[in-house]
């Protein structure tokens, strides 16, 4: 599983999960997931951090790379 900071910007910007997933376009059992360090498509990573008001190139501030 991947490791991510979602939970923790989306709770520091008092963003529900229902909110969130109402802004990107997807379900709350998928943002669920995605907090858990489920493994998503980049579309949904892509969706995520429109809603969040962050661009392509900010993607490591949720989702950072693993180091191998």
């Amino acid at each position: 599983m991947d490791s991510n900071r979602l939970r923790q910007v989306r709770e520091s910007r008092l963003i529900s999960k229902a909110e969130l997933a109402r802004k990107a376009g997807i379900s709350q059992l998928t943002i669920a997931r995605v907090e858990k360090g489920v493994a998503c498509r980049q579309e949904t990573k892509r969706k995520i951090l429109a809603a969040l008001g962050l661009g392509p190139r900010e993607k490591e501030k949720i989702f950072p790379q693993r180091s191998s």
